[in-house]
């Protein structure tokens, strides 16, 4: 049985003192909670302070981003070392922002993916497909090339860990939703690919997420789908009482 896992990205929202009151807010609702794992991912400014507040909870704390680099003269990026050191257990990778805002590639996602697992944190890997492709019938062709490279050279030890998150582009932010139906079909393929890649038993451990307009009333039917094992929220996780229905709502 796979471990839900429903994870908070906060994008570029929130000053310290803001994200600080939401992670107090939540950590009142889920300071002992063992139905699955709460990641909140604040932006980089406010990562110490909230770890301060939720260090004693069962909350984790993931960062939205990260260069692959361990230090050096790369002005403006995080290195993983900085990461860990104030708390970090996740860190996303690939987000489609990243991908199609700043030119990011899946060999960029690679090499951010090797060195995440290095330093002994949990990677949440994000795939997914723009709405013209969907309307070709290219979602499983673009799924496919993206698992292929994101995990290109990775043993089946190394992918069992990291976490996938299918977010088709055009259901974020949007609005939109995938169907529940939609978004298990491309799930049970990224699955199976899993399985043509490594083995059965790396497919059944390895924890696939939905992301695209999550919320509230709709999170049910999403995880009540095989293949969902949880959600990556991005605006519904920014106020405190959405994103504790959405965790709550996910493990009923």
């Amino acid at each position: 049985m796979r471990r839900p896992i429903i994870a908070g990205n906060w994008k570029m929202n929130k000053t310290v003192d803001e994200a600080v009151s939401i992670a107090v807010g939540l950590k009142r609702k889920f300071y002992t909670f063992s139905e699955a794992d709460v990641v909140i991912c604040p932006p980089f400014t406010a990562l110490s302070k909230v770890h301060e507040q939720i260090v004693d909870s069962s909350i984790m704390l993931g960062a939205q981003d990260m260069y692959w680099e361990e230090s050096g003269a790369f002005t403006g990026e995080i290195s993983p070392g900085m990461l860990k050191d104030v708390g970090c257990r996740y860190v996303i990778a690939g987000h489609s922002e990243r991908r199609n805002i700043f030119g990011e590639t899946d060999e960029d996602v690679n090499k951010k993916l090797k060195i995440i697992l290095k330093h002994g944190m949990i990677p949440i890997m994000c795939i997914g497909e723009q709405l013209e492709e969907r309307d070709n019938g290219m979602t499983f062709e673009i799924l496919e090339k993206q698992l292929t490279r994101d995990l290109k050279g990775f043993a089946k030890e190394q992918a069992a860990r990291v976490i996938i998150a299918y977010e088709p582009i055009w259901a974020i932010g949007t609005g939109r939703t995938a169907t529940p139906q939609q978004a298990q079909e491309s799930h049970r393929y990224i699955r199976d690919f899993v399985e043509r890649l490594y083995d059965r038993e790396t497919s059944v451990k390895i924890r696939i997420q939905y992301g695209g307009s999550v919320k509230p009333d709709n999170i049910a039917q999403l995880m009540a789908q095989e293949d969902v094992d949880g959600a990556l929220v991005g605006g519904a996780s920014l106020d405190v009482n959405s994103f504790t229905e959405i965790v709550e709502n996910a493990v009923k």
